[in-house]
């Protein structure tokens, strides 16, 4: 999964002297969580948060009079707020690797950039849910199922043997290693017959560890 294919490239940006008071305005009006900050060749050269610009706006328990408000906003600039030399990634990176920066950095955003440094889109953690949604299949519904196998060559061949046997049609298939040797597995099948489910539940009890098999809708 590329990062090019999830991200999102229609994306605003500032300069590094842009007011405080335009970059809230901005963030505001296209209810946007961040804003990259770029030079005047398009390189990334900070990226700027929501939180940050409340950290940095005057508190509604502020003595400041509505003047010096508007002056301190227009003085503050995107530099003064922003976090410069932000992480970013490439469009050929995979989301995976994204992901795993994010929770990794605590951040919720990451630029996206060209070989040369230039922005060219935002991968943010809602794209990255977006992909995780997409690639289960959960919205169509069906059946998923759990289990535990030995993590040798070979060791899925008679679970996908059963499978074809039954009819049954893979949505999805996402694993993971544990450290004792084994893989857990997570398959989501298109909906069965009541009689189809529960034969193919019962025979594959008898070859695997089985984790959980629940039933959904499409949502």
């Amino acid at each position: 999964m590329l990062i090019q294919d999830w991200m999102t490239s229609e994306v605003f940006s500032v300069t590094p002297d842009t007011s405080l008071l335009k970059i809230g305005k901005l963030m505001r009006d296209n209810s946007l969580r961040r804003l990259a900050v770029v030079d005047e060749k398009n390189r990334v050269v900070g990226i700027i948060s929501d939180r940050d610009v409340k950290d940095a706006s005057p508190s509604k328990a502020t003595t400041l009079d509505m003047y010096e408000m508007h002056y301190l906003l227009a003085e503050l600039k995107a530099k003064d707020i922003m976090t410069a030399k932000p992480i970013t990634v490439k469009p050929t990176d995979s989301v995976e690797q994204a992901a795993m920066l994010m929770l990794d950095n605590k951040i919720s955003g990451l630029p996206v950039v060209d070989d040369q440094g230039c922005l060219v889109g935002i991968l943010s953690d809602r794209d990255v849910f977006k992909t995780l949604v997409n690639i289960t299949g959960v919205r169509e519904g069906g059946i998923q199922v759990g289990f535990e196998i030995i993590n040798e060559p070979g060791a899925m061949k008679p679970v996908f043997d059963m499978l074809r046997q039954h009819g049954a049609r893979l949505l999805s298939i996402l694993s993971a290693n544990n450290q004792a040797g084994t893989r857990q597995m997570f398959l989501r099948l298109r909906p069965m017959s009541g009689a189809e489910e529960t034969g193919l539940k019962e025979q594959m009890t008898k070859i695997v560890n089985l984790l959980y098999w629940s039933s959904s809708e499409p949502m």
